[in-house]
């Protein structure tokens, strides 16, 4: 499988041109700086991840009311595990209420789970 779609890199443009609130702090209040670099809204296959650490192998997905029906919680187990299978890739995922009102854990977990994953490939 290739991990570059171009049919999606329009989408993917433009998702980054108009991310979510939740998105924009994650990303300008601690990922844009992390010292683990991160990209936004990186092509895996057939999917567009809001964020990766290609060092850590970590995608982060931010998750809005649509990922919470019985529909999107499946696509989300079969994005999980074409990541996983296809790509070695593991998946945080976090609520937009997380992030709003968990914010200091959701990257404490982040961080951890960067530590965690380099330590496997060291």
């Amino acid at each position: 499988m290739r991990k570059n779609n171009k049919l999606l890199t329009p989408l993917a443009k433009e998702l980054r041109n108009n991310m979510t609130k939740e998105e924009k702090h994650l990303w300008y209040d601690f990922l844009k700086s992390h010292p683990c670099r991160f990209v936004r809204q990186k092509i895996f296959g057939p999917y567009i991840i809001d964020f990766y650490c290609a060092k850590a192998k970590l995608a982060i997905e931010i998750d809005g009311s649509q990922h919470y029906t019985d529909e999107g919680m499946q696509k989300d187990l079969e994005r999980t595990d074409f990541l996983s299978t296809e790509f070695n890739v593991s998946v945080l995922r976090f609520s937009n209420l997380d992030i709003w009102e968990n914010f200091k854990e959701v990257c404490h977990l982040i961080n951890i789970t960067i530590e965690q994953s380099l330590s496997q490939h060291c």
